[in-house]
């Protein structure tokens, strides 16, 4: 036992170690395997199930033609990205702060349990009733009393980060339906969509009918950081794939058989996000209890703080995407169409290790919450060799998969040709995608938010520069190859943190 103290600590000395931390049991299903799984499995299928609503969407709408098609898509990409302005601090924030309120509510409940133990109390396992020692002997008299609180509804939980989340979602949602259906034209016009274009009014029609969603996928997105906390990804599945499945019947309905074309398509996604956030609210209501009694519990500030470090970081994130897809777009409709299609599969399928990410970023809130950080430093090993691994066959996959599956999106020859020449990056960056998601999740979980937004500041100025010169140059091959480069970044600045075992890494060094 001394020996392998000694190794771990020898191992602890050199935080780079923690990349090859018991890398034998990467498939091992152990406690922390098994716990993983539950949280990534169904996690990684909720995150993937709106992106392939969006493919089913792009598949649907190439039948009609690549114009529309590129329309939808600069339109998609656009709502996306002013999306993820909004919802990405408010999703990580909130699932952090909810696995630590939980984790140390846990905590505390143990320590009342413990201690009323040690009173001379008696606890009623399968019941959870605690029985006053010298209650016992008057059991009998009071059978029909403590029948009724064994029976009683179990107590909702008190977590001020969920009730602070879906208010924060709800104005957000609100705000960001009003700027997008009032900018609609100028935001389109700097993303190359300009109003003598073919592509400027299907484009505008989509875009404004799906605004009218944006407070269902605030609040929806809010709700699924609330369970992610609970480390319960299972309830967001659900939901997702009630919604989902109601966008892909209504979808044919609505464009081919009332003959809405892209409006149609745009309000079968609408009803779906809905549904979405009915679902979650009505299951969340019976967990949590979300009236606030007061101001000061909400914590806005603390929300807001970190929030706004948060925020600077999706900017820049958004910023970059946006930014490629507008250059895209600029280079016209075939070139803005095959992107679409590479973009939407690109991220589809990176999103996918984004399932660990949320396993990774919940089970680490709660390790650093009750300071356990032997649990936390397996934690990130597995998941980061995970991610490696998931990214690796994510590759071969479409390396080989995407050149058969073009024609599903599209017949236009010109543009199964461009999907082609995007094929080698897409399939070529799923390791690093992986990994980058996967560090970000692993940061996030140790409530890390200034560094991430600091350092993705930083990756998005030399990212954009180098899209600026290599797009000018290369074009639909040079968009490709600076987001190589961006995610490439992405994934080195979450390397640099743990490896050198800085900010809340520390304790790797001791």
């Amino acid at each position: 036992m001394a020996e392998k103290d000694v190794g771990l600590s020898e191992n602890r000395s050199i935080p780079l170690f923690v990349f090859f931390k018991d890398v034998r049991s990467v498939f091992k299903l152990d406690e922390l395997g098994l716990e993983i799984a539950k949280i990534a499995l169904p996690a990684a299928l909720a995150l993937t199930a709106d992106p392939i609503a969006s493919l089913v969407d792009t598949a649907f709408i190439g039948q009609i033609g690549p114009v529309e098609l590129a329309a939808v898509g600069v339109s998609i990409a656009l709502f996306n990205q002013v999306s993820r302005i909004a919802i990405f601090p408010l999703v990580s924030v909130t699932t952090s702060f909810v696995a630590e309120e939980d984790a140390i509510s846990k905590v505390s409940h143990d320590l009342k349990d413990c201690e009323s133990l040690e009173n001379g109390s008696t606890l009623d396992s399968e019941n959870k009733v605690l029985i006053p020692q010298n209650d016992l002997d008057e059991k009998s008299e009071s059978a029909t009393n403590l029948f009724d609180i064994a029976k009683a509804e179990p107590r909702k939980k008190r977590i001020a980060s969920a009730s602070s989340a879906l208010i924060i979602g709800g104005i957000l949602g609100l705000t960001q339906a009003a700027f997008l259906i009032l900018a609609a034209k100028p935001l389109l016009s700097f993303m190359g969509v300009k109003s003598d274009s073919q592509m400027s009014h299907p484009a505008q029609q989509y875009l404004k009918l799906r605004s009218l969603g944006a407070p269902a996928v605030l609040l929806s997105l809010a709700m699924q950081g609330v369970f992610r906390g609970f480390k319960d990804t299972k309830t967001p599945l659900y939901a997702t794939v009630a919604g989902d499945l109601a966008n892909i019947v209504l979808d044919p309905i609505f464009m081919f058989v009332f003959k809405l074309g892209v409006r149609g398509a745009a309000i079968a996604h609408v009803i779906s996000q809905y549904l979405i956030s009915i679902i979650l609210f009505w299951r969340l209501k019976e967990e949590v209890d979300l009236i606030p009694p007061n101001r000061k519990y909400l914590q806005f500030g603390r929300f807001l703080k970190n929030g706004f470090l948060l925020l600077m970081r999706v900017i820049a994130v958004t910023f970059c995407v946006t930014l490629a897809a507008s250059t895209a777009a600029r280079l016209g409709s075939t070139q803005m169409a095959a992107f679409q299609v590479c973009l939407q599969v690109w991220l589809t399928t990176s999103l996918l290790a984004d399932g660990l990410a949320v396993a990774g970023q919940a089970i680490l809130a709660s390790a650093f919450a009750r300071k356990d950080y032997s649990w936390a430093t397996s934690t990130a090993s597995r998941v980061l060799q995970l991610g490696l691994v998931l990214g690796l066959a994510l590759a071969i996959i479409l390396g080989f998969g995407l050149h058969f599956g073009a024609r599903i999106f599209t017949k236009d020859a010109d543009v199964i040709h461009l999907i082609g020449v995007g094929i080698p990056f897409v399939a070529a960056t799923q390791p690093i995608n992986a990994l980058a998601f996967v560090f970000d999740g692993v940061n996030f979980g140790a409530s890390d938010f200034a560094y991430a937004a600091y350092s993705m500041v930083t990756v998005a100025v030399l990212s954009i520069i180098t899209l600026l010169i290599l797009s000018s140059s290369n074009g639909f091959v040079g968009i490709w190859i600076a987001l190589t480069i961006y995610m490439s970044l992405r994934a080195f600045a979450g390397f640099w943190r743990i490896g050198t075992g800085t900010g809340p890494w520390g304790f790797l060094r001791s």
